[in-house]
């Protein structure tokens, strides 16, 4: 900022930003000068959001002050969340590196989007080694790595390196191979992941493998005359140090771009397969057990859960995770929030929807119901495949970015939601009239009743509240969810009405109504809450309606092939490798990994330019 000099100056008009007031009704004017701070003046800000546009602030003494820095800031309850996160020494930390990754060119995210598949990956290994470079040069802890490593924001492989890897040996090896290996992995003379199928989860495509790591950590039965002893541990060089090609016996390739036109393809998850490999006895992870020289199998006291104590760690790291990334959408979606506008004010929304009629209100609350389910239930059905229904090959990712922009276009779901229950609020005002409802609001004849058990209201006209829009932003999700409730019962009850007709086709209509009986339990034990607090059912029907949806979850799961077969879809049509008519998914996923173009050359083309540098420790660093 420009440096300005105030004279004589007893007070000053300061322009604030919409994006300061709306985080809180308090407001700081800190003056910077000569590097420290000069002075400070907080006050309240009593006004309205839409009403703020400057504030005089009256300033004592600061004649002839040559000013750095005049800036408003935010306060409150900031600083006890801040510190909550972590130490001040460690927000400190944090910010400092973040600023120094956000002014690094080389880590700049503008051009991710336009970047084919193998430009994004040689970009990710540029960015992973000019991050080691940088960690060299300055040189950085290991916290302050971490935090670098953080902010560049792009999976890479030496995530695996760091983060699974040397856990693994550090954690599983005995004293004599971490001196071993340990130093290796630190300098990074060593590239390493974590070749396990992880219990309970079906992934065996291992992060790093596919073209950067030259070592892992596999995990493979072990065999000793004849006797299984189980999984164990073992450090295995599947790749040339000389050239990175693999080495004789072992097969390695990437398996192809995932979800996102980024997202984790930029990690090399790949296949591995041994082929008569043999290793140094010494390279078994021998804490928890170990074989001697003379082939004897020898189990130590530690118990043999410990085996999976890298994968529990890395669990326990993706819970931490999860609040930074839900932290950073709701951080961007609050900003957005505050700022957005859409059909201008609610007075003219309210005017304009007056003349809505029942048609329009049933098809918007269903074009908002129906496209929001779908689009969670694709995410769902991609997350049930576990990591196979990230590739794109399974054809679900497609599905679910093509389809989530439905819940936007052609209307903006929350807005319909809330133009829905316009409608609902309208038509319980006229109750008092006498003029009883029609069509898909019939139930709401019974209305009067609910609001006598939930609140005082005792009469449907005492809705109406001094200031119709007050009341209305105040109950707004509630209200949302009200007129999600509706389109619900829309659906039910013509699922209802379907069921009466006749249906053609044997064994029909008694699978439709199997399936009717699935969708209204699930939606009654979904809002269970709901249908106890306003006594529409009884603790012991809602005990009952679980126990029954129990039961029909299991005939489904006898039916569930038969009924997906009845769509009749083509193998073309469906066009993922994971739902073949002939249910060979495994075999299509291996034939698959192969057509990835980053297996036309055995060894990445940027090999030489990245990781043979960081292999040979030949990075070329700055002198400062």
């Amino acid at each position: 900022m420009a440096r300005i000099v105030w004279r004589n100056i007893t007070s000053v008009v300061l322009p604030v930003s919409m994006s300061m007031v709306w985080r809180t009704r308090c407001l700081t004017l800190i003056i910077m000068t000569n590097g420290s701070e000069w002075g400070k003046r907080t006050w309240e800000v009593s006004q309205s959001i839409n009403e703020i546009h400057s504030a005089t602030v009256d300033i004592v003494n600061f004649n002839d002050i040559e000013l750095e820095n005049v800036y408003l800031d935010w306060v409150g309850n900031c600083d006890g969340l801040r510190l909550k996160a972590g130490s001040q020494q460690q927000l400190d930390v944090s910010e400092r590196i973040a600023r120094l990754v956000a002014s690094d060119l080389v880590f700049r995210k503008d051009n991710r989007t336009t970047l084919s598949r193998k430009d994004w990956f040689k970009n990710t290994l540029r960015k992973a080694a000019h991050a080691w470079k940088r960690i060299i040069e300055l040189p950085l802890s290991e916290q302050e790595a971490f935090m670098l490593r953080f902010f560049v924001d792009e999976p890479a492989f030496t995530d695996l390196h760091w983060g699974m890897f040397i856990p693994t040996i550090k954690g599983q090896s005995t004293e004599q191979q971490q001196q071993k290996w340990l130093p290796l992995t630190y300098k990074m003379q060593i590239i390493g992941c974590y070749a396990e199928t992880e219990l309970g989860h079906g992934s065996n495509w291992p992060g790093g493998l596919g073209k950067a790591s030259i070592h892992g950590v596999v995990y493979a039965r072990l065999l000793v005359d004849g006797k299984d002893h189980g999984d164990n541990g073992f450090i295995v060089q599947h790749q040339s140090f000389d050239d990175h090609s693999p080495l004789p016996g072992i097969t390695v390739a990437g398996i192809g771009m995932k979800f996102g036109n980024g997202a984790y393809s930029t990690m090399d998850n790949g296949v591995l397969r041994f082929d008569h490999v043999s290793i140094p006895r010494d390279q078994m992870l021998m804490w928890v057990s170990q074989v001697t020289r003379e082939g004897k199998y020898v189990q130590s006291d530690v118990p043999r859960q410990l085996l999976y104590g890298t994968m529990v760690y890395v669990r326990q790291t993706i819970v931490a995770n999860t609040s930074c990334a839900l932290s950073r959408a709701v951080c961007i979606i609050t900003r957005y929030s505050a700022v957005r506008r859409q059909f201008g004010s609610q007075d003219d929304i309210a005017s304009n929807f007056s003349t809505l009629p029942e048609a329009h209100a049933c098809t918007a609350g269903l074009k908002s119901l129906t496209t929001s389910t779908t689009a969670d239930a694709i995410e769902e059905c991609q997350k049930l495949c576990s990591g196979n229904g990230y590739l794109c090959s399974s054809v679900l990712p497609e599905l679910f970015a093509v389809y989530v922009p439905a819940c936007t276009y052609e209307g903006d779901n929350v807005v319909l939601l809330l133009q829905i229950e316009r409608f609902l609020m309208k038509t319980v005002s006229q109750l008092g009239s006498g003029k009883q409802p029609v069509g898909t609001t019939a139930y709401m004849g019974r209305v009067e009743h609910l609001l006598q058990c939930c609140s005082d209201v005792q009469q449907a006209a005492d809705c109406k509240m001094p200031s119709q829009e007050e009341s209305f932003a105040e109950l707004s999700s509630d209200l949302v969810e009200t007129a999600v409730a509706h389109c619900q019962l829309i659906v039910v009850s013509k699922f209802i009405e379907k069921l009466k007709q006749d249906i053609p086709g044997k064994g029909v209509k008694e699978q439709l109504k199997f399936l009717w009986n699935i969708y209204a339990l699930f939606l009654l034990h979904k809002h269970q809450g709901e249908f106890l607090a306003t006594r529409a059912i009884t603790p012991k029907q809602a005990s009952l309606s679980s126990d029954q949806l129990r039961v029909l979850y299991a005939q489904a799961r006898r039916n569930a092939i038969a009924l997906v077969d009845a769509l009749n879809y083509t193998d073309h049509y469906l066009g993922s490798i994971l739902g073949h008519y002939d249910g060979n998914a495994y075999p299509n996923l291996y034939a698959k990994a192969w057509e990835e173009p980053l297996n036309d050359t055995v060894v990445p083309d940027s090999y030489r330019e990245y990781i043979w540098p960081i292999l040979k420790q030949q990075l070329r660093t700055s002198r400062l």
